[in-house]
C-alpha cells in the first residue's frame, strides 16, 4: 500500500511538472503589446518562432531590431514613429531583421512615418511582408540592405523626401550578402516613382528577383531597368538599374510601347517570344464607328509590323485606328432591288377588293347593332 501511494505521489508530481512546463512554454509562443515599452519586452522575450499580438495604436521612439524568427501581427493596429525619435545609432530603420538568424514577418500591420526606412532586411536576414501598409518615412518604405525581402500584400503610400522611394535594393559596407526580392503576391503603391529602385553606392554589385507561380504582379528585369507590373503584365513602374550592377532574374522580359491615338501602353512580356495582333488588341479600347486598321513601326503608318519576328529588345509599336466608313452610294444604286415583294406588284387595282371589304365590314356593323337591341328587349 505505501509504496502505491508513494508511486501516485510521483506520478502526480511528475505529470504537475510536465503541466506547469507546458504552460509556461504556451505563454511564451505569444506576448501582447499595448505600447511601446511592452512591445520591446514581448519581443525579447517570445521564443523563437513565436508571434507578437499588437493590442493598441502603438507611437515608437527608437528602431527595434530582431534577430530570432518572429511574426508580429498588427490586428490591424498601427505603429507610428515618434517625432521625439531618441536614438543616435546610425540604423534609424522601425523595424530591422538582423543577419542570418533575423526573419521577421509583419502581418495585418501599418507602419507609419520614421526618420528613414519602415522595415529593412540587413546582411542575409528575412522579412516577409503580408498585408502591411508603409507610408511617411523619409528615406524609403523597405529596404534590402544585403538581406532578402518577400511581398505577399504589401501596399505603399508616400516614402522619401524629393523623390518616392518604394523597395530600396541595397548592400551597405559592412554587409556580407547581396540583396534578394521574391515577388509572392500584390505589391501596389500610391506613386508609380521609384517602386522599386536599385541603389548605387559603389558596394552593390548583384541583386536577385524571383517572381513565384502565384504571385499577382510582377517585378521583372526588362534590359537596364527593373519593371514592376500589374496582373495583366501592364507597367506600373520602370527604374534604371545602374551599370556596375547585374541583376539575376528567372526571366528577362523586354517592354512594348503601343501607341495608339493620344493613348500609350506599356506591356512587359518574356524576352524572345512572338506576340500576335490579338495579343495586341487586348489591351486597346477601340471606339464606336472606328476599327484597327494594322500594326506598325513608324508613326506614319509605312513600315508593318513583322509579328513573325521573336522580340528580344524593347519595342515601339503603333496601332492605326481608322474611322469606318459607310458605303451610301451603293446603298442608293441597291434601293431598288431591297424593296418589299408587295411594293413591286405589277398587277392593276380594280377596286373590286375595296368594295369587299366595306360590305364585309357594313354585315359586322350592322350584327353587332342587332344584337344590341335584342339584348334591350329581353
Amino acid at each position: 500500500m505505501k509504496k502505491t501511494t508513494k508511486f501516485l505521489i510521483f506520478f502526480l508530481l511528475i505529470f504537475s511538472s510536465l503541466l506547469i512546463l507546458t504552460n509556461t512554454t504556451k505563454a511564451a509562443e505569444t506576448e501582447n503589446a499595448t505600447d511601446e515599452s511592452s512591445l520591446i519586452s514581448a519581443i525579447q522575450n517570445v521564443d523563437d518562432g513565436g508571434t507578437v499580438e499588437i493590442q493598441n495604436n502603438i507611437t515608437v521612439t527608437q528602431p527595434i531590431v530582431i534577430q530570432k524568427t518572429l511574426t508580429i501581427d498588427g490586428n490591424g493596429y498601427t505603429i507610428s514613429g515618434s517625432t521625439d525619435w531618441t536614438s543616435t545609432s546610425g540604423n534609424q530603420t522601425m523595424f530591422t531583421a538582423q543577419f542570418a538568424a533575423g526573419k521577421l514577418t509583419l502581418k495585418d500591420i501599418n507602419l507609419n512615418n520614421g526618420p528613414k526606412y519602415g522595415v529593412q532586411s540587413y546582411d542575409g536576414a528575412t522579412v516577409i511582408l503580408n498585408n502591411v501598409s508603409i507610408t511617411g518615412f523619409r528615406y524609403g518604405g523597405v529596404l534590402a540592405n544585403g538581406g532578402n525581402v518577400e511581398i505577399i500584400d504589401l501596399h505603399l503610400g508616400y516614402n522619401g523626401t524629393n523623390a518616392n522611394n518604394g523597395i530600396e535594393i541595397d548592400k551597405g559596407s559592412a554587409a556580407t550578402n547581396n540583396p534578394a526580392l521574391t515577388m509572392n503576391g500584390t505589391l501596389t503603391s500610391d506613386s508609380n516613382e521609384n517602386v522599386v529602385r536599385v541603389a548605387d553606392n559603389g558596394y552593390l554589385t548583384e541583386f536577385t528577383i524571383t517572381n513565384t507561380e502565384s504571385t499577382e504582379n510582377k517585378v521583372v528585369i526588362a534590359g537596364d531597368k527593373v519593371v514592376l507590373t500589374d496582373e495583366n503584365n501592364n507597367v506600373i513602374s520602370e527604374t534604371t538599374v545602374p551599370e556596375t550592377i547585374t541583376p539575376n532574374t528567372d526571366a528577362e522580359a523586354i517592354v512594348i510601347t503601343l501607341i495608339h491615338g493620344e493613348k500609350t501602353e506599356k506591356i512587359a512580356t518574356e524576352k524572345g517570344t512572338t506576340i500576335t495582333e490579338v495579343f495586341l488588341k487586348e489591351y486597346i479600347t477601340v471606339e464606336d464607328g472606328y476599327e484597327i486598321d494594322g500594326f506598325f513601326t513608324d508613326d506614319k503608318y509605312t513600315d508593318k509590323f513583322d509579328f513573325s519576328k521573336a522580340l528580344d529588345t524593347d519595342t515601339t509599336i503603333y496601332a492605326k485606328i481608322s474611322k469606318i466608313e459607310n458605303d451610301s452610294n451603293n446603298n442608293d444604286n441597291n434601293t431598288e432591288e431591297t424593296k418589299p415583294e408587295e411594293d413591286k406588284d405589277d398587277i392593276p387595282k380594280t377596286g373590286e377588293e375595296n368594295y369587299l371589304g366595306i360590305a364585309i365590314l357594313l354585315v359586322l356593323f350592322s350584327s353587332i347593332s342587332i344584337m344590341g337591341l335584342i339584348r334591350k328587349d329581353r
